[in-house]
């Protein structure tokens, strides 16, 4: 079983190779990274490494048994006991749950490592593989939004317990 892992200096291989290898995935459900990411990539990795450091961000790698990258799953703009998740795994990896695993992995951490309380997450109308993890992590819907011009859900998870929304 994959390993949810805390994003390090020495995943930087692993997961350029990653974002390489299913960029044209990643491209049909959201949008290209653009070849500035790829050709800047080591500086942008520091960069992360940086705001995790300063408690902005919390990257996370799944990681098979040989180091491979299957999936990131992340939280960003870290504020007030919020947190807003991303994830994207790998084509030959997808459909095999998990993504939902991981998901509800880092909502575990979120809630006891790093102190949050609630957790928000979006996703377009035309990508029912999110809409489904998010659906078995215990996100709930929140309202209809515009996502990268595309319709979309906006969706919330309270790591308190209490109701969502």
């Amino acid at each position: 079983m994959p390993e949810l892992q805390r994003l390090r200096a020495d995943h930087a291989p692993a997961l350029l190779a990653f974002e390489k290898e299913n960029r044209e995935y990643f491209a049909r459900s959201v949008p290209d990274r653009g070849d500035a990411y790829f050709a800047e990539f080591a500086a942008r990795h520091q960069a992360l490494l940086d705001e995790q450091a300063d408690g902005g961000i919390h990257m996370h790698l799944l990681v098979d048994e040989h180091g491979e990258v299957l999936g990131r799953v992340n939280l960003i703009d870290v504020e007030d006991g919020t947190a807003e998740l991303g994830y994207r795994i790998a084509e030959k990896a997808s459909g095999r749950g998990l993504a939902t695993a991981a998901v509800r992995e880092l909502a575990e951490l979120a809630g006891t490592e790093y102190g949050l309380t609630r957790l928000r997450a979006e996703t377009t109308l035309d990508n029912p593989g999110s809409r489904v993890v998010l659906a078995r992590a215990g996100f709930a819907p929140t309202g209809d939004i515009v996502l990268d011009g595309r319709p979309g859900t906006s969706y919330v998870l309270d790591l308190t317990g209490g109701a969502s929304g």
